[in-house]
């Protein structure tokens, strides 16, 4: 091929790929799931809310989140280098301004339509679940360089979906608050753990967070006592949710072996988050059994 031909080849492929990976394909599924499942065990069925708010959890609220974090986490990106591949890539300039727009334009039909299927209450929800999205990245605002702060937003980011699931299906099952009370703990301890890899990246660039305020061994601690707040108050929920406790487990023995890290070793966290990313489909498929039989009543 000549360079004449080189020169002219169409880029738009190169472009698509880079907004489909700025919304994180691998975890497409950890929002949409959340929204699914709560809907369904609030008394929803496979109605035009399920499907337009599963779709929209799915692709757009992910585009949104992590496009917009990663056009103004730029210069940190470039400086990480576990950045590039299924845990983000790095995303050139040009396509900052086309990730932003497409955010909005994919989002916002999405919003309108979930408003008016829902009611006051379903809709004040997704906008603060909204809300934390933006607020996590955007300029000014900036959530998560504010320590600690950051981590419950992030949170907020799982938890949010399924907290709308409840509230657009109706009256809420038995039990709701104590399993969404876990699950934000789960939240907060990965957002911890995953900060841990990121302490001298984010140093580097003059970005704060969790782990770079208290240091990779206490943010460490932090993970493993919300890991093990959010299987408490899963014991605590009864019925199946107990059950569930159980799968905590294996997220404590992930984040375990690093009990001791110091700062300048903080990349050596990144193999547990590697295996933290997979344990989210095996714990996925348990959560499905169990709502199977609870659904049956097994």
């Amino acid at each position: 091929m000549t360079s004449t031909a080189l020169h002219r080849r169409d880029p738009r492929p190169s472009v698509v790929r880079q907004v489909i990976g700025t919304s994180r394909p691998l975890s497409w599924v950890n929002t949409a799931y959340p929204f699914g499942a709560a809907y369904l065990l609030a008394g929803g069925g496979l109605d035009v809310v399920f499907w337009l708010g599963t779709l929209y959890f799915l692709v757009p609220y992910n585009l949104l989140m992590y496009g917009v974090n990663d056009v103004f986490d730029y210069e940190s990106d470039l400086r990480n280098p576990r950045k590039g591949g299924v845990e983000g890539v790095v995303l050139d300039r040009h396509v900052h301004r086309l990730t932003l727009i497409l955010s909005a334009v994919t989002n916002l039909p999405f919003l309108y339509a979930l408003a008016v299927l829902g009611d006051a209450a379903s809709t004040a929800v997704l906008a603060g679940v909204v809300f934390a999205v933006v607020a996590y990245s955007a300029p000014v605002l900036r959530f998560k360089e504010r320590p600690v702060l950051d981590s419950l937003t992030s949170s907020t980011h799982f938890v949010g979906p399924a907290t709308f699931g409840l509230a657009i299906a109706g009256p809420w099952p038995s039990g709701a608050w104590m399993i969404l009370a876990a699950f934000f703990a789960w939240g907060i301890a990965s957002h911890a753990f995953g900060a841990v890899q990121d302490i001298r990246a984010d140093r580097d660039a003059g970005i704060a967070s969790v782990a770079t305020a208290l240091g990779a061994r206490p943010t460490v601690w932090l993970a493993l006592a919300a890991y093990l707040a959010c299987a408490v108050l899963l014991l605590a929920a009864g019925s199946m949710a107990a059950i569930a406790a159980v799968l905590v487990v294996p997220y404590l023995l992930n984040v375990a072996p690093y009990a001791r890290i110091r700062d300048d070793e903080c990349e050596r966290a990144h193999h547990g988050w590697r295996r933290f990313l997979w344990l989210n489909y095996l714990t996925g498929f348990f959560v499905t059994q169990l709502l199977i039989w609870a659904t049956i009543g097994w």
